[in-house]
């Protein structure tokens, strides 16, 4: 089988998984809290969308005061995980939730009033299954020759082809992806992750470089051999730092940009 590594960079030491192992019992006491309701999130205690207990439960639970376990929470929802609603209590973040299923997506128009931010037009061109070639077995932390799916789709906004991407996924944790279940799914690619193989998608790498497009990319993308593009390299990460997803995608930027807010 032919493995098309048109996308796959010469170097990747800069997207391997980052060293976590530093020991709680040096970490101030909310950490140690957040690192706790970090576990019980990647266990699946509490489910995306579901309601998680409250700051006097939690404290409660871990015999420690509220304003530690509210510190904890605080951090992990300036991170994204978790969302509290006024009123309501707080919850575990979703993919599936509007104001988060393109929180990785920083390709903007040029005219915001021109259309939405809203779902592209998917084309997904294959789904396979196949040992890991090298690079992609490096930066996902796995075993030369261990399984994974490669998927390549276009992405298209107002009819127009935009993004072309190749995504790697470890076999193990996307067992049964296939590109007729892709196809028929309309929900956001995270979403379905999260809801159909239990892999939520917490935070993103990326890295950026200008680029001409490959004979491939030039047929799909609708555009000629000189026209630049912006190459994006993205590892996704599940809970504790686990890698779960290298995105390569070559994206159009003749009525787009890359837009990354710095706070």
């Amino acid at each position: 089988m032919t493995v098309n590594t048109t996308l796959l960079p010469e170097n990747t030491a800069t997207l391997a998984p980052p060293n976590a192992a530093v020991s709680a019992s040096f970490s101030p006491l909310y950490q140690q809290i957040k690192a706790l309701v970090l576990q019980s999130l990647q266990a699946g205690e509490w489910k995306p969308g579901d309601p998680i207990p409250s700051e006097f439960e939690l404290a409660a639970r871990y015999k420690v005061s509220q304003g530690t376990v509210r510190k904890a929470v605080d951090e992990l929802a300036k991170e994204h995980l978790l969302v509290r609603r006024q009123g309501k209590g707080t919850f575990v973040a979703t993919h599936a939730e509007q104001q988060v299923q393109f929180r990785f997506l920083k390709l903007k128009p040029d005219n915001p009033q021109s259309d939405s931010q809203g779902p592209a037009d998917r084309q997904i061109i294959d789904c396979k299954r196949l040992r890991a070639p090298p690079a992609v077995a490096q930066v996902l932390g796995l075993r030369s020759g261990e399984a994974v799916f490669q998927v390549r789709r276009v992405l298209s906004f107002d009819k127009v082809p935009t993004i072309f991407e190749d995504i790697w996924l470890p076999g193990a944790a996307f067992k049964g992806l296939t590109a007729e279940r892709l196809r028929a799914d309309t929900r956001p690619m995270y979403a379905m992750f999260e809801s159909d193989f239990g892999i939520r998608m917490v935070r993103a790498q990326e890295r950026l470089r200008a680029v001409l497009p490959s004979a491939d990319v030039c047929e799909w993308l609708k555009v000629t051999s000189e026209t630049p593009l912006l190459k994006v390299e993205r590892m996704a990460f599940t809970y504790h730092n686990t890698p779960m997803e290298w995105r390569i995608g070559v994206y159009r930027t003749d009525n787009r940009h890359y837009l990354n807010e710095l706070n």
